[in-house]
């Protein structure tokens, strides 16, 4: 399937559908920061999450999207040159094309997005065509508040020996990003690394509880409690700000990759944690909940309609 975004390009992707007659309930699955392809990969980094997430809502009826980011797989475009309004305008676009499909109950859409992908599933609360969010590892904090945190999070699990140059990597790092704010490409060399300078300053730009004080559908907001990329304690701001109905959990051992560790966890966890399957808990717990937001958003509406027929 192609979603056809605001500026022609074609973005391909995957519509997974259920076994049995449609329309079905759906979902669009958004996926973290970079060039990443419809299953959530890159070429040194496979978070391996849209079969199974897929897999598993396809079995309890629910259909799923998902699309290659520009510039990385099926999908034309340099992710390098795409801005972060461009990504939540391709996902609005996809939301349309999904509700569009003869196969698609468009009174039972919902959104599922990882990391930088539920910053846009937040936005996406207000569409007429959304009916839940699941956010995963979603902050609610300005971009560059939101970058700062994770520098300092990941810096407590350097070595010892480097934790000694932390004073000089600070310098560097707001050096840096002193840079990029003051670009004006889309991309440029900082530091001689290419980088998505135009995606940096939006990022940095936004704020997403703008985005959670304006959504008008339910929301599930997971965190793990050993994630080190965002603020677990940013899930009792979702609560707040969220005007509705608003579930969040702090899942124990849970890592931004959505897999569990146990042990001591830093970012030198990560290659061996992409070994392992996404936590299949957490697969049921998402699951469990779209059921009965779609499954049962589906039911009454349908029941509604054939009352007045009647």
């Amino acid at each position: 399937m192609a979603v056809i975004a605001d500026d022609a390009v074609a973005l391909t992707g995957t519509l997974t559908l259920p076994a049995g007659p449609g329309p079905h309930p759906a979902v669009l699955l958004l996926h973290g920061s970079g060039p990443l392809d419809r299953e959530g990969n890159t070429a040194k980094v496979r978070m391996n999450l849209a079969e199974p997430l897929a897999t598993a809502l396809a079995a309890a009826g629910i259909a799923v999207l998902r699309y290659d980011r520009r510039g990385t797989g099926g999908t034309p475009g340099d992710w390098r040159a795409t801005g972060f309004t461009d990504n939540r305008n391709d996902a609005a676009a996809a939301v349309r094309a999904l509700a569009a499909q003869p196969c698609v109950r468009a009174d039972a859409i919902g959104v599922i997005g990882h990391s930088e992908g539920a910053l846009h599933a937040m936005s996406l609360g207000a569409l007429p065509d959304v009916t839940a969010l699941v956010l995963l590892a979603g902050y609610a904090r300005g971009g560059e508040e939101a970058l700062r945190w994770q520098a300092r999070s990941l810096a407590r699990g350097l070595p010892a020996p480097l934790r000694l140059l932390l004073p000089a990597l600070r310098a560097l790092g707001n050096r840096q990003i002193a840079r990029i704010k003051s670009t004006t490409t889309d991309v440029a060399r900082v530091a001689g690394i290419a980088m998505n300078a135009r995606w940096t300053r939006e990022m940095f730009r936004h704020d997403t509880r703008k985005d959670l004080a304006a959504v008008r559908v339910p929301v599930l907001a997971l965190t793990g409690d050993k994630d080190i990329q965002v603020d677990p304690g940013d899930l009792a701001e979702i609560r707040r700000l969220v005007p509705g109905e608003a579930e969040v959990h702090r899942i124990p051992h849970l890592t931004h990759l959505l897999r569990r560790d146990p042990g001591q966890h830093s970012m030198r966890s990560y290659r061996r944690l992409l070994r392992e399957p996404v936590d299949p808990d957490l697969l049921t717990q998402i699951t469990d909940w779209l059921s009965h937001q779609l499954l049962g958003t589906a039911r009454q509406l349908g029941n509604a309609q054939r009352v007045s027929a009647s």
